[in-house]
């Protein structure tokens, strides 16, 4: 058995206690025993567990994992300490706000032993598994990807990082990418602001990926995708799992500490992981004049 901590309370932190209460019978999450949660504020039992200091999280033997569900700022701080303290982690995406900093926490998870576990649930919704279907083995010739949701909370990332689960999509659709050039529109008064970055995969397709934000907007992706064989644009329709995505998502954790996932599959997935960040940096440098 592995004693888990999870670290902030927020949606995506309740649901994490909820699937280590009440783990997938007969899966790698039965695995997992929850021994607290770590909260800035003072908070009464949650589902039944018990708020812990983090200093306690941290030193405790029987605490073998965290998973980080804090605001994006904080994400590289948790993972670096747990990480020091020999504690394996499972974190929101984005890992970090920059690609060394990414590279250095891959590096001493490596030097510790420890698994280091990147949450992309988004790769795991029942409409991204058939649209990846669908596209498999035809030719791109040009595409995009629209998102749009309400205004980001405080201590969330640029929207270059904030909405890397997006070029997340687009990598894992196409392959890797690079930038050709990012804008970005801002109204600070309106709480508006829109990102658009120009991408080309290595066969020199376009993409363009846009990230918009604003009081109002909802939550919503729009795709348009030109193919040699005609054109996908919209998300197809896919009936919702009976396994919540966060409950798949620890089920993979689970997975990773007990050795059952092939290393080939863990370096593909760190030489992704890595160049959506630098995707993510490059474009947030471009939108900001600073090529």
């Amino acid at each position: 058995m592995f004693g888990v901590v999870v670290l902030g309370v927020g949606m995506a932190g309740q649901v994490r206690i909820r699937d280590l209460v009440s783990p997938l019978p007969s899966s790698p999450a039965e695995k997992f025993s929850i021994k607290g949660f770590v909260s800035r504020r003072a908070l009464e039992d949650q589902q039944g567990v018990k708020q812990i200091p983090l200093e306690e999280a941290l030193s405790r033997e029987d605490i073998h994992a965290a998973i980080v569900s804090t605001e994006n700022s904080s994400h590289e701080e948790h993972v670096r300490s747990f990480l020091e303290a020999g504690k394996h982690v499972c974190v929101e995406y984005p890992m970090a706000l920059s690609h060394a900093a990414a590279v250095q926490l891959w590096d001493l998870a490596a030097g510790k032993g420890k698994v280091l576990h990147v949450e992309h649930i988004e790769l795991l919704t029942a409409e991204y598994k058939q649209l990846k279907k669908e596209l498999s083995g035809k030719k791109l010739l040009e595409g995009s990807l629209h998102f749009t949701g309400g205004p980001l909370p405080a201590g969330f990332a640029s929207l270059a990082f904030s909405g890397v689960s997006r070029l997340t999509w687009l990598v894992d659709l196409f392959g890797e990418l690079s930038v050709t050039g990012a804008s970005v529109e801002e109204d600070v008064e309106a709480q508006h602001v829109k990102l658009t970055a120009r991408l080309l995969t290595e066969e020199q397709r376009p993409l363009t990926w846009i990230e918009e934000r604003g009081p109002g907007l909802r939550r919503s992706k729009a795709i348009s995708f030109r193919l040699a064989c005609g054109t996908v644009d919209r998300l197809p329709e896919a009936p919702r799992d009976a396994v919540g995505l966060f409950a798949q998502d620890l089920c993979i954790f689970g997975q990773k500490l007990l050795g059952q996932v092939p290393d080939e599959a863990l370096s593909a997935e760190r030489r992704r992981i890595l160049h959506c960040l630098q995707l993510a940096e490059r474009i947030q440098q471009l939108a900001k004049g600073q090529a």
